[in-house]
């Protein structure tokens, strides 16, 4: 049996795909009726006891703390850590905290892999996520055929922490790809072009990117609904800005980024989707 811990937004759409996959699943969320929308698996009343009837548990929450306090907070998960546990972590959090855990859980004889997720809310959903992971050859090989139950990009990316650094690259990635289908979108409306025969004209060329295919026409249609919100966003830039200062590289795109989100989160709209990024350039041309 898997366990899972984090039935949100993402966590929702992998746990429901091991269940297709064939996969017997115990689930635990904060909010049971979450767990509870899981048909097909089992819902437990504490995420120790996932540790009892699982040998592989995945953990998919929000931020650095919520892992932390799950390890080594109330629920103290770590004490329930034995050799037989392989824990694949699919949230996104700091990789220095991602090594001191890993090590934490190998001292009890357990192994970590770090396996951040990219794809939205949509791959989830439909099984096609990418998974970046970071850890040992056999955490990875081990937790490989279960990741193909939401994944159809998996990539061995290095040891601990890896995982979690190269999912910065990717965040750093997609910010910038949005800021440039936000400011391309802005400018296409202001000349008059119609919206979506000037998507379809650059979708496919050398312009085309998956935040243009996928959220350009979310933009067009004042879609804001999120595949990954702006405050979780705004978390995941944290963790690069705080990487990039550690190691003295200028992330200056990301940056402007960061701060535009910022003026969106103190308006109220941290709950939208991240390509609701143009509603900040809106503003600066004086539009509601």
């Amino acid at each position: 049996m898997i366990g899972f811990i984090g039935i949100g937004i993402m966590g929702s759409g992998m746990a429901a795909n091991l269940v297709r996959f064939g996969h017997d699943v115990a689930v635990w969320n904060r909010t049971p009726e979450k767990a509870f929308a899981i048909e097909g698996a089992t819902v437990v009343d504490e995420p120790t006891r996932l540790f009892e009837i699982c040998d592989t548990v995945m953990i998919c929450v929000s931020d650095t703390p919520d892992v932390v306090h799950l390890i080594e907070g109330s629920h103290r998960l770590i004490d329930a850590v034995e050799g037989r546990h392989l824990i694949v972590d699919h949230s996104t959090i700091s990789p220095s905290e991602t090594i001191r855990l890993g090590e934490l859980v190998a001292e009890r004889g357990g192994a970590w892999l770090d396996a951040p997720v990219s794809g939205g809310s949509e791959g989830a959903q439909n099984g096609t996520l990418s998974v970046m992971a970071g850890g040992d050859d056999h955490a990875f090989h081990r937790a490989k055929p279960i990741l193909e139950a939401y994944a159809t990009t998996i990539t061995h990316v290095g040891g601990l922490g890896d995982g979690q650094t190269v999912k910065l690259v990717n965040q750093i990635l997609v910010v910038v790809n949005q800021l440039a289908v936000s400011e391309a979108l802005l400018f296409a409306e202001a000349a008059g072009l119609d919206l979506e025969r000037t998507l379809d004209a650059v979708a496919g060329g050398a312009a085309g990117s998956w935040m243009l295919s996928n959220r350009g026409p979310q933009m067009i249609a004042d879609d804001w609904r999120p595949g990954f919100t702006i405050d979780l966003q705004q978390k995941d830039l944290r963790l690069v800005l705080e990487r990039a200062d550690q190691l003295g590289v200028p992330v200056i795109a990301t940056s402007l980024i960061h701060q535009l989100y910022r003026t969106l989160q103190q308006q109220g709209l941290g709950g939208e989707g991240n390509h609701a990024l143009v509603k900040a350039l809106y503003r600066l041309t004086g539009q509601a």
